[in-house]
């Protein structure tokens, strides 16, 4: 059965584009077919995508991947379905037409944070909206620094699902996009790799169990 994720968030610079790439290729390490769609006009991840096709060359990038507008995107996951096991949706920064088109579309939102004031305030537009269309949102920390007492005052306020797993704020996630890479694969064994895998391995978990629900309902 294929599974939809979004990664949405209405503020800019929370590493959506980031996080997409990194979820898509340690899935497709750990044996899964994936797609990913950027239905955001910035088109980020598909200039990363460009570069993977220039460093693995086209058809061994180990990812499908295509773009299209928000309102299109329930029509091109239809084609994906039965053929691929998750599809990955890297959103725009608002909670317009767009957006909101691949949150309903999706079994699971993936909502990346950094803890910061404005990025709790902006996170609430889109958990309440997830909520009002009945599809799981769980709040991931990226950029997070374990010193931070504010980081720590934040998560106390959060009014939502939030992710065991937490990504630092590390170098290593910018750097490996320029050759069109991600961390497991240009440093397998590195701290940022290790967070990766623990938060693909709470991707699995979460949507294994709402598929279960699914199927009891």
């Amino acid at each position: 059965m294929t599974k939809i994720l979004s990664i949405a968030q209405q503020k800019g610079g929370t590493g959506k584009t980031t996080i997409t790439a990194h979820l898509a290729v340690a899935l497709s390490q750990k044996g899964y077919k994936i797609a990913i769609i950027d239905i955001d006009p910035q088109g980020s991840l598909t200039k990363w995508y460009q570069l993977r096709e220039k460093k693995f060359g086209k058809g061994y990038t180990a990812l499908n991947f295509t773009t299209s507008s928000g309102w299109r995107v329930e029509n091109v996951i239809s084609g994906f379905r039965n053929k691929i096991d998750y599809v990955i949706i890297d959103s725009p920064p608002h909670t317009e037409t767009e957006s909101k088109s691949a949150i309903r579309a999706s079994d699971l939102v993936i909502i990346p944070m950094q803890p910061s004031p404005t990025d709790l305030w902006a996170t609430a537009a889109t958990t309440e909206f997830a909520r009002s269309e009945n599809v799981p949102a769980k709040i991931l920390l990226t950029r997070y620094n374990h010193n931070s007492k504010l980081s720590k005052e934040i998560i106390k306020q959060l009014d939502a699902d939030l992710f065991n797993s937490i990504i630092g704020n590390r170098v290593a996630f910018s750097s490996c996009f320029l050759d069109g890479t991600t961390v497991t694969e240009s440093d397998p064994s590195s701290q940022a790799s290790k967070e990766i895998k623990a938060f693909v391995e709470e991707v699995l978990t979460v949507t294994e169990n709402c598929e279960v629900e699914l199927e009891k309902a």
